[in-house]
C-alpha cells in the first residue's frame, strides 16, 4: 500500500500539507489521504496515478466493455496544413458552388454538448483532388497525402464529433454529409444507435471517467486513444431509448436558440422577431426570459442523463457527489470556465440576450432582406416555418431563414408576389444627405420601408408610418445612434459589427460590403454573394455617374442665382467637395475594374475584397485587406482565381512545377510540361 496526499483545492498547500502528515502521523481520519494499492492503478488504460478514486471506480474500466468495437469506430479526420487556402466559411460560396466543391467540415472550438453550428466548408473538390496534390508536393512524393488524410472512408457518414481540448467533454452530433479534422475526432456506429450514445458520451459519468484515464481533469486532451479504451456499459433497449430521447431534446433546444443566430444554417428569423412584444424592450425581455428556460430546460436534461448514466456505471453517492465537484474544480484548480477550447473559435457565436446585440443582429437582418439574402415573409407570416430537421439529417445549403428557389439555392429576383424588390445586381446607395434618399437604390430608404411592413406586426395599429418611426427611434436608442443612416455610415456602426458577426474560426468573411469615399458621405454597399466582374462598371454607369450629374445639376442652379449668401456659398462648397470625393471612388473604382478584377468566390472573402482595399473606411478591415494584397502582388496566393486574372504569365509558370495549382485552375496540362 500507497500513501497519496490529494491537495489541490487547498489554498494554503504549505499548512495543508503539514496538517495532513500530522494526521497520518497520528492515525487519524483525513479525507485528504488516500491509502492504495499500486497494483489497483492497473485496472485504468495507461495506469495512471487514480489515487483521489475509490477501487470500485478504477475497476469499472474491467467491468464494462471498451467504447471500439466492432459496431463503434473512432477515429481522426484530416488536416490541411493551409486552412486559409483550403477552407472558408460556407456563406463565402454561392449555393450551386458549394454541392460540387465546398463541403461542410467540423474543425474542433466548440465546446457545447449535443448541438454544435457548423460554419466551414472544406474544399473537396473531386474528393479532395487539389488538397492531395498540395500534400503530396509538402513530401515530394505521390500518394503521400494519407499522412495528413486520415479515415476517408468514414467522410460524410453520420456520427458524433467532439473538439480535442476542452475543459469538458463535448460530444456532438456531425450532420450526414459532413468532413472532419484532426482536432474534430468522430465516431461512428449505426445510426439508430448513435442518439443513445450521444446521451452516454455527454453524461459527467463518462467525462469523469475520461479525465481518470487521462490522468488530469484540467486542461484534458480527449484524444482517440482514451475514448476508445473508456468503459461502454451494454445497454437494454429500454435505457437507449430513454437516453436517446434525452440527447434528441438536448440537441434540439439547442437548435431552437441557433434559430436565431443569423450565420446559422438553422437561421430563421433574429431574436425579435421569434418573441411577441409590442416594444423592442418588451422583446429583448421575452427573449432574456426564453434563453434563461432553455438553460434551466438543459440543466435538467443533462441532471436526468448524469443520474441513468450513474447509475449503469454502478457509481455511489459519495462518488456522484465527488463527480459533480470535479466538474466545477479542475487539476489547476481552475474552475472549468477558465479552461479555453482548441482555439479554432475565436469569437463569440453563441445567442445573447443583450438589447444592443438584439438589436444590431435584427438591423444585421434588415439590410440582408434588404438585398434579398433573407425572406421577408417569414416575419409577416405569409410563409411558415419549415419543420425541424432530424439531428443527423444533411446540412442544407442555405438556412430556411434565406429567400430560395423551390431546390433551396439563392435567389437574384423576387419570386412572384413578394411584398418588396431588391436589386438583383446586389447594389446599394447610401448617401449621408437626408434629402437625396430616394426609395430607388437608397438603402437606407428601403430599410424604412421594410420597417414600415414589419411595424404593423410589432406595433399594430392603423398606422403603420407611424409605428415605424417610433419602431425606429426605439431601435436607434437600443444600437446608441443618433439616426439609422448615421449608424450605417461609421466604420465603428454597422460594418464593424456586421465583421464581428460574419468572421469566425479565423476567417473574415463579411457578406456586406460599404465601398466609401473620403468622408463617408456617398457609400456603395455591395452584396457580396452577387458580385462579379460587372460590378464595378455597374457602380459607375448606373450609380456614381447619375449622382455626379445630380450634383452638377445642383452646383448650376446655385450658382445661377447671382451673388451667393454665405448659406448657399456654403451649400455649393459642400457639393464640391461630395463632387471631388465621389470623382476620387469614381476613379479608384475603374482602376481596379481595369486590372482586370475577376473575382471568383471560391477564392473567399478577404481575397476578393482585397484589390479594393482602399475604398474602406474600417481601419482593420482595411489594413487586413491591404496585407493580403500585397500577399497577393508578391505571389503568396497564385492558387487563388484572381491571382491567374492578374498575373497570368507569373501563375501558367508556377502550375508547370506546381500541380496543386494546376489543378486549382483547371490547368494539369501545364504541370510537368
Amino acid at each position: 500500500m500507497s500513501l497519496f496526499l490529494r491537495l489541490l483545492g487547498e489554498e494554503d498547500k504549505g499548512a495543508a500539507l503539514l496538517e495532513a502528515v500530522r494526521a497520518v502521523a497520528a492515525g487519524e481520519a483525513d479525507p485528504r489521504v488516500f491509502d492504495v494499492e499500486p497494483a489497483s492503478f492497473e485496472q485504468v488504460p495507461g495506469a495512471p496515478f487514480a489515487y483521489w478514486v475509490r477501487d470500485g471506480i478504477r475497476r469499472m474500466f474491467r467491468l464494462h466493455p471498451a467504447a471500439e468495437s466492432d459496431v463503434r469506430r473512432f477515429t481522426k479526420g484530416l488536416c490541411t496544413t493551409d486552412d486559409f487556402r483550403f477552407l472558408r466559411l460556407y456563406w463565402e460560396n454561392r449555393g450551386e458552388k458549394q454541392a460540387v466543391r465546398w463541403f461542410h467540415f467540423v474543425n474542433g472550438g466548440s465546446t457545447t454538448r449535443f448541438y454544435q453550428a457548423v460554419n466551414i466548408a472544406i474544399n473537396w473538390y473531386k474528393d479532395g483532388l487539389e488538397l492531395k496534390a498540395f500534400l503530396d508536393g509538402k513530401i515530394g512524393k505521390e500518394n503521400q497525402w494519407s499522412r495528413w488524410i486520415n479515415s476517408v472512408t468514414y467522410y460524410f457518414r453520420p456520427g458524433i464529433t467532439w473538439p480535442l481540448r476542452t475543459g469538458r467533454f463535448s460530444p456532438q452530433v456531425l450532420p450526414t454529409g459532413t468532413i472532419f479534422s484532426v482536432r474534430s475526432y468522430a465516431a461512428f456506429m449505426p445510426k439508430d444507435a448513435l442518439l443513445c450514445a450521444l446521451g452516454l458520451m455527454g453524461s459527467s459519468a463518462l467525462d469523469f471517467l475520461l479525465k481518470l484515464s487521462l490522468g488530469r481533469s484540467g486542461h484534458p486532451e480527449f484524444v482517440i486513444g482514451v475514448i476508445q479504451q473508456a468503459p461502454f456499459p451494454q445497454l437494454a433497449s429500454s435505457e437507449c431509448a430513454i437516453l436517446a430521447d434525452t440527447a434528441r431534446t438536448a440537441w434540439s433546444l439547442k437548435r431552437k436558440l441557433d434559430t436565431a443566430t443569423l450565420t446559422s444554417h438553422a437561421f430563421l428569423l433574429p431574436a425579435l422577431l421569434q418573441v411577441q412584444g409590442k416594444s423592442l424592450d418588451t422583446r429583448c425581455g421575452s427573449w432574456s426570459d426564453r434563453m434563461q428556460q432553455t438553460e434551466q430546460a438543459l440543466a435538467e436534461i443533462q441532471s436526468e442523463i448524469d443520474a441513468r448514466c450513474f447509475d449503469l456505471y454502478g457509481f455511489d453517492e459519495a462518488d456522484r457527489a465527488g463527480v459533480m465537484a470535479s466538474d466545477s474544480l479542475g487539476e489547476s484548480g481552475q474552475s472549468d470556465d477558465a479552461e479555453t477550447g482548441d482555439g479554432d473559435e475565436d469569437e463569440s457565436s453563441g445567442p445573447s440576450a443583450d438589447p444592443k446585440v438584439l438589436a444590431a443582429e435584427w438591423f444585421d437582418w434588415l439590410v440582408g432582406v434588404a438585398f434579398g439574402r433573407f425572406d421577408l415573409r417569414l416575419a409577416t407570416g405569409e410563409r411558415e416555418a419549415p419543420p425541424e430537421p432530424e439531428p443527423f439529417d444533411p446540412l442544407p445549403v442555405c438556412s430556411p431563414g434565406m429567400l430560395t428557389s423551390d431546390q433551396g439555392l439563392p435567389l437574384n429576383e423576387p419570386p412572384s408576389g413578394y411584398p418588396i424588390a431588391f436589386p438583383a445586381d446586389g447594389i446599394l446607395v447610401a448617401d449621408a444627405d437626408e434629402v437625396q434618399g430616394q426609395v430607388g437604390s437608397d438603402l437606407m430608404s428601403r430599410l424604412r420601408s421594410i420597417l414600415r411592413i414589419l411595424a404593423v406586426r410589432i406595433e399594430g395599429g392603423d398606422a403603420p408610418g407611424l409605428a415605424a418611426e417610433a419602431l425606429e427611434a426605439e431601435l436607434c436608442r437600443l444600437l446608441g445612434t443618433k439616426t439609422l443612416r448615421d449608424w450605417l455610415r461609421r466604420p465603428s456602426g454597422f460594418f464593424a459589427d456586421h465583421l464581428g458577426r460574419w468572421s469566425k474560426s479565423r476567417r473574415k468573411a463579411p457578406i456586406y460590403w460599404p465601398l466609401s469615399t473620403e468622408s463617408g458621405a456617398y457609400t456603395l454597399w455591395i452584396y457580396y454573394p452577387r458580385l462579379t466582374d460587372q460590378t464595378l462598371y455597374t457602380c459607375v454607369n448606373d450609380h456614381i455617374d447619375p449622382k455626379l450629374k445630380e450634383i452638377g445639376a445642383d452646383l448650376e442652379r446655385l450658382r445661377g442665382n447671382g451673388d451667393l449668401d454665405a448659406k448657399t456659398r456654403k451649400r455649393a462648397d459642400a457639393l464640391l467637395e461630395l463632387q471631388r470625393e465621389i470623382q476620387a471612388l469614381r476613379e479608384e473604382l475603374l482602376r481596379v475594374a481595369r486590372l482586370p478584377y475577376k473575382p471568383d468566390q471560391n477564392d473567399g472573402v478577404l481575397i476578393s475584397a482585397a484589390p479594393l482595399w482602399k475604398l474602406f473606411r474600417h481601419n482593420p478591415w482595411r489594413n487586413a485587406l491591404h496585407s493580403c494584397w500585397e500577399t497577393l502582388e508578391t505571389g503568396g496566393y497564385d492558387w487563388s482565381h484572381l491571382a491567374l486574372a492578374l498575373w497570368p504569365e507569373r501563375v501558367r509558370a508556377l502550375c508547370r512545377t506546381d500541380k496543386s495549382v494546376a489543378i486549382a485552375h483547371g490547368l494539369e496540362d501545364l504541370y510537368g510540361g
